[in-house]
């Protein structure tokens, strides 16, 4: 566990990367050394069969594809630490193949199951978090953030006159996320009355934060999406939110530049992905309605 914990400070200190990342890596490597240990193998005795055999039982046990290849990218990070630090002399996870992170679409809603969602009127609940996480709702759509960024947001960040709000998103990048006129109101409203009544005369400068004073979570924030879902019969996460709003913005003519800068991609070819979703919805509408289709 010491060449592990060496790891994580290496990615945390010298790698910059943010506390919810080095926590993945943990979580992933963690898997992959319990796995060694049932074979009776040491955490730096890596080999590529090792690696395979473990990929194969992730397979097994009904991880995602999306998942696995989130823990193959994060045993590859840890062979190029060994190699830096003379551990290893050979990286095992040269041309390992892993498999498509994108077989599967992702999913969105439609325009009517956005609508039903965000229809709901939060005022009937008289209870403050409940419209806390209605607001967090409709600013999850309006802005397509990650969980991860939604829950960082502070006071400072958000400039409702202008509409918009400055992110840190992965690996420390800022960004600006413009909101729409119903977002801002709704925030607005929030920020005068139920952010108030939650925290009681007490302070804190995070935007979405609990009765303890404290930012919300991203688990507190999944399942509260996931009760959301329920009541609408639908599978309801802030990722299918976030697919939505990209989603529905190409399908409304905006470029992939733009929506790039707005998802905080890196890499374009990420945000390509959603002109594939739009072509799909395009294929079923015509197979549906063509007359010889």
């Amino acid at each position: 566990m010491e060449l592990l914990k060496n790891f994580l400070t290496y990615l945390s200190v010298e790698k910059g990367l943010s506390r919810n990342t080095v926590d993945a890596y943990f979580l992933d490597l963690k898997k992959y050394l319990e796995f060694l240990s049932s074979k009776d193998k040491q955490f730096a005795s890596l080999s590529k069969s090792d690696i395979i055999d473990f990929i194969e039982k992730l397979r097994d046990e009904g991880y995602s594809i999306s998942s696995i290849c989130r823990i193959i990218s994060s045993i590859k990070g840890l062979c190029k630490y060994l190699i830096i630090e003379k551990i290893i002399k050979e990286d095992p996870t040269e041309n390992l193949q892993s498999p498509k992170k994108w077989n599967r679409l992702p999913k969105s809603l439609s325009f009517t199951e956005v609508e039903s969602l965000l229809e709901i009127n939060p005022s009937i609940h008289y209870n403050p978090t409940t419209i806390r996480d209605y607001v967090m709702l409709e600013l999850l759509y309006s802005s397509g953030l990650r969980v991860s960024e939604l829950v960082s947001l502070k006071l400072n960040d958000i400039n409702l006159e202008a509409g918009f709000l400055r992110v840190l998103g992965k690996g420390s990048k800022e960004r600006v996320v413009p909101i729409n006129i119903r977002a801002v109101e709704t925030v607005k409203r929030y920020i005068n009355q139920q952010r108030s009544e939650i925290l009681k005369n007490r302070r804190s400068s995070y935007l979405f934060v609990t009765s303890r004073s404290k930012p919300m979570t991203r688990q507190r924030f999944w399942q509260t999406m996931k009760n959301f879902g329920r009541r609408l019969g639908i599978e309801l996460s802030p990722h299918t939110i976030r697919h939505s709003f990209a989603t529905h913005l190409l399908e409304g003519g905006a470029d992939l530049r733009s929506l790039q800068k707005m998802l905080g991609h890196s890499d374009i070819s990420t945000t390509q992905i959603y002109t594939k979703v739009t072509t799909e919805r395009l294929k079923k509408v015509y197979t549906k309605y063509h007359p010889r289709s």
